[in-house]
């Protein structure tokens, strides 16, 4: 369904993946200023994150969903949230700090907007609202670090690249894409997904999730905002 979701949402999916952003990160020219501010406003988007995957618990109906979204939820809270502090650590930036962030305008729209996905659909609507930001991510790793033109050595960057293209989140990326075709089976939609009912109403959701991320990528460039 990944897959599908992205050919109906080309034009976006690439305005995503491929932002100036992604590919200042990939060379180094990333001003520090604007990678610290995506880090704070990143950490913000983690705490938020692991609400939706809480909501994902509530809405899982078989069991294997159900210990699905309970161990990310462990994993957001208990292993990720943690890292993410010691990276910005790195970055010189402390707890307090970043813990005192205020919530940038394009973080709450799209945490908000996947939030309301998950509390007025069902399961599969809450997974196709969070696909752009799991499987997203996991394909930019592969990307970056499969291009030459990215530079690694001297990279201020290169550990965010490693991290993204790297085995434990690329298995986690998998994982979370057997989910969403596991559940949409679950609701009958396979195969031939524009013949189901609601395949347009999916389409519409990956589109506004992923230009959402687009925005994330937007506010990153400018922290000023």
């Amino acid at each position: 369904m990944f897959e599908a979701l992205k050919r109906a949402c080309a034009e976006e999916w690439e305005a995503y993946v491929g932002h100036a952003f992604v590919r200042q990160l990939a060379d180094g020219s990333l001003p520090e200023a604007c990678f610290r501010h995506y880090l704070a406003q990143d950490y913000v988007f983690l705490l938020n994150f692991a609400r939706a995957a809480a909501l994902a618990v509530v809405k899982s109906e078989q069991v294997q969903d159900l210990q699905e979204s309970a161990a990310l939820v462990d994993l957001l809270l208990n292993k990720e949230t943690p890292l993410h502090l010691d990276y910005c650590a790195r970055w010189g930036m402390s707890r307090e700090e970043v813990a005192a962030t205020p919530e940038a305008d394009a973080n709450r729209l799209y945490t908000r907007y996947v939030l309301d996905q998950g509390m007025s659909g069902d399961l599969l609507d809450l997974l196709v609202a969070l696909v752009p930001c799991t499987m997203g991510y996991a394909e930019i790793g592969r990307r970056l670090i499969g291009d030459p033109a990215t530079r690694l050595e001297g990279n201020p960057y290169r550990d965010w690249i490693e991290l993204y293209s790297g085995k434990e989140f690329q298995e986690g990326s998998a994982a979370h894409a057997a989910q969403l075709d596991r559940v949409a089976r679950q609701r009958g939609v396979e195969g031939d997904y524009s013949a189901s009912g609601r395949w347009p109403s999916l389409v519409e959701n990956f589109r506004t999730a992923t230009r959402l991320e687009i925005g994330f990528w937007e506010m990153g460039l400018s922290p000023g905002r």
